[in-house]
């Protein structure tokens, strides 16, 4: 099982060091995501962080700093959109309805389906799927481990997503929760959570 985390939207001053001491700590497959934001100050982030780890990145918006920074891939946030003409390489998309995760896994390498649970970062984001939808979804086939499981995502519901025969996991609240941005510097209990979650999913 994969576990994947999702940058906080917004940029902050220890961010490269935090994202450097997971991937340290065995952090395989993280998310740029900045939505809205300018390109260079993705390209800064990028230039603090160690280029070993460059290949475990998947860019979210501006897709050119795939090429540039040799990243691992880029990430389309629905089942539809086609890729960029004669781009080549991974590719991830979200999905929020069962119905299309068939379709979104044909040009997808995986598929992050969301609002599993309710969000840890949106309060307002509710779960899409009840557990029995879940079930059969996986009883057909359709949740596999070219899918991801994205929303409310924690150490109490990893076995859940296990069980549901998911691919991996997308992190975010359940990690960056432990830390604010704005006040601490000490990032030590992320890390020894992100060590926790890592021993979860086996």
């Amino acid at each position: 099982m994969k576990l994947v985390l999702m940058t906080q939207p917004t940029f902050f001053v220890e961010e490269d060091k935090i994202l450097t001491s997971l991937f340290e700590e065995g952090l395989d497959n993280l998310h740029l995501y900045k939505p809205g934001s300018e390109p260079v100050y993705s390209e800064r982030l990028l230039t603090l962080l160690p280029d070993s780890y460059y290949s475990k990145i998947t860019v979210h918006d501006n897709f050119y700093l795939k090429e540039e920074f040799k990243l691992h891939g880029i990430h389309i946030d629905n089942e539809t959109t086609p890729a960029p003409k004669n781009y080549r390489g991974h590719i991830s998309r979200a999905c929020t309805h069962l119905d299309l995760l068939k379709e979104a896994k044909k040009n997808a390498d995986y598929v992050l389906l969301k609002y599993i649970f309710d969000s840890q970062t949106e309060p307002n984001q509710k779960s899409s799927f009840t557990i029995d939808e879940l079930n059969e979804a996986s009883r057909r086939g359709l949740i596999d481990r070219h899918v991801y499981a994205l929303g409310g995502m924690n150490l109490d519901n990893v076995k859940m997503a296990k069980d549901l025969g998911f691919g991996g996991i997308v992190i975010s609240g359940d990690l960056w929760n432990r830390f604010n941005i704005h006040q601490e510097l000490d990032y030590q209990a992320l890390i020894d959570h992100f060590s926790k979650l890592r021993k979860a999913i086996g």
